[in-house]
């Protein structure tokens, strides 16, 4: 499952730097996450570092965009073949 950022973003910038996949970019109004290239960081960490440095805890699973860890990583591997 891809992740979302929600409209509490504050844009505070530190989401950007963090994603290996440069799924995250900006938005009209806040920060936004390209499911096509969000892996959740699987294969590069053990959990995504954009949840992990966001000081208002405004990136979340986003329920439009389910796969489970075999697909993330699928998905993954497509990256970097591109």
């Amino acid at each position: 499952m891809a992740l979302l950022i929600t409209s509490d973003c504050i844009n505070c910038d530190m989401c950007l730097a963090e994603c290996p996949n440069n799924a995250i970019s900006e938005g009209t109004e806040i920060y936004e996450i390209d499911a096509q290239h969000c892996t959740e960081c699987v294969g590069f960490y053990e959990a995504p570092t954009c949840i992990e440095v966001c000081p208002i805890h405004c990136i979340e699973k986003d329920p439009n965009h389910l796969e489970d860890s075999t697909q993330l990583l699928k998905k993954f591997q497509a990256l970097k073949l591109v």
